[in-house]
């Protein structure tokens, strides 16, 4: 047989028996990653800047953009062309106050620190995300990331040893904004994108593919044909001249252990939850996103994502409330009870739970709401919207100022950081960007921003963080 057909021969006996259970793409992924380690390993600087521990960090992302105004800043004393019809709560922080639509949040703001003055000027949802997840400076909106996302960053700066649990999930991750892509590995490549679970988990008949085998007895298959494969060493030995095939023999063992460990099944399992905890997230679809984000950090995944969206957002499916597709504050109430709910449950999870230090949580979307309301007719009748061509209020893109929440992560919570002028408009205390948000989560992943660079597809060293500093109130207590 000639050295062709026998590479031939190989790769037909491995696509035969691997894929005929579990639809295994992972390999794939995993060799991806291996050949972007050669790359890693020429970026001399990014050696040592990275260690493994303990911590995570869950991204909740509000797609499309919250309004502040209605939730996290409200301005009461403002003019009804600003403020809109939401009264203001007290909290469980002292002289902070949120809108009435988040009244369990209120009673645990105790849990978390509100950051209020976020600021970038990114004024598309492309170039809005892209700019607060992976600190790329262009105001203009693109198609596909340039830099690579803190997400994927990190994936690849902890990634190299094998894993019973992927580095980094995506729970309804964040990929796109309708024909845009608003995170991913930029320049890192495809190796390090997330582990990705769609669907709605609070689903019946929901199953996570590509994790665990619904049957004892096809998994013993599985392991049986592995076994089958080890036994062609010889064979293997004869082709391999350069270490290639062992190399994959590693990738599938690693996809199969995803298949089969007794660990990574479970994590995913919403099923082994008490039908109290459950019930306490919400029985929705962002209630158990939130619910699964917190399983996985606590089962050892580094960094998770969820987003939501959908139809508990309204009619056009995300919070991009302009006057157009939502009348902005029906949506933000339709949505209201589930994102207060979700949220809360996470936080105070994360807490009861004993996460506190290790896992840090953040909710944010990519940008805050203009104050101004605006009157525009509705293109189309549907949850929170009225009958194409009625006027209704909306608001629109506001990268000038914008909230999010932060909670966990052994930071000192309970206060306020940063604030707005009386119109909610822009910031006048304590401004942050986006290369400050970056330098703050990659503290807290134990991750050195300001040695860290990775090459680019030029071979350029390029630093993850650019003139940034971690948010100083968010610094871990001792």
């Amino acid at each position: 047989m000639s050295d062709q057909s026998r590479s031939a021969s190989r790769r037909e006996f491995l696509r035969v028996g691997l894929a005929g259970f579990g639809s295994l793409s992972l390999p794939g992924l995993l060799r991806l990653r291996a050949q972007a380690q050669g790359t890693k390993a020429q970026g001399a600087q990014a050696q040592g800047a990275a260690t493994r521990s303990a911590t995570a960090v869950i991204i909740v992302w509000l797609r499309g953009g919250c309004s502040h105004l209605d939730t996290y800043d409200p301005k009461p004393e403002a003019s009804t062309d600003y403020r809109g019809p939401f009264a203001p709560i007290a909290t469980a922080t002292p002289g902070l106050v949120l809108t009435e639509l988040l009244p369990r949040q209120a009673k645990i703001s105790d849990k978390f620190a509100v950051l209020r003055s976020m600021a970038h000027t990114g004024g598309g949802h492309p170039s809005g995300s892209l700019q607060l997840l992976s600190g790329d400076p262009d105001p203009q909106d693109k198609l596909i990331p340039v830099y690579p996302d803190f997400m994927t960053v990190a994936n690849y700066l902890r990634s190299g040893q094998p894993r019973k649990l992927p580095n980094y999930v995506g729970v309804n991750p964040i990929v796109r904004y309708d024909n845009f892509t608003i995170a991913g590995p930029g320049y890192i490549g495809p190796a390090y994108d997330p582990f990705s679970i769609t669907g709605d988990p609070s689903a019946p008949q929901f199953a996570v593919p590509n994790i665990g085998l619904s049957d004892a007895g096809q998994a013993d298959r599985l392991r049986e044909r592995s076994r089958l494969r080890l036994s062609l060493d010889a064979f293997r030995r004869e082709l391999d001249q350069s270490g290639v095939m062992r190399a994959m023999d590693s990738f599938e063992t690693q996809a199969l252990g995803l298949l089969t460990s007794p660990e990574a099944t479970p994590a995913f399992d919403l099923g082994l939850e008490r039908p109290e905890v459950r019930d306490r997230y919400g029985r929705n679809a962002w209630g158990q996103q939130c619910l699964m984000a917190r399983r996985l950090v606590e089962a050892g995944v580094d960094i998770v994502t969820t987003t939501f969206d959908g139809p508990l957002c309204g009619r056009v499916a995300n919070w991009d409330d302009h006057a157009v597709n939502h009348n902005v504050f029906d949506a933000i109430k339709f949505r209201a009870p589930v994102f207060d709910q979700a949220v809360s449950a996470l936080i105070e999870d994360v807490y009861d739970r004993g996460l506190d230090k290790r896992v840090l949580v953040i909710v944010t979307g990519e940008f805050g709401r203009t104050p101004r309301i605006s009157y525009v007719a509705s293109s189309g009748e549907g949850v929170a919207s009225a009958p194409a061509g009625t006027v209704q209020p909306g608001r629109d893109h506001w990268p000038a100022a914008n909230s999010m929440i932060w909670a966990g992560g052994g930071i000192q919570t309970g206060q306020v950081i940063g604030g707005t002028d009386r119109h909610g408009e822009n910031v006048v205390n304590r401004r942050v960007g986006p290369q400050d948000f970056l330098a703050t989560i990659y503290r807290h992943l134990g991750i050195d921003f300001e040695r860290v660079a990775i090459p680019d597809r030029a071979g350029r060293p390029t630093p993850i963080v650019t003139n940034g500093r971690p948010i100083a109130e968010l610094a871990a207590t001792a």
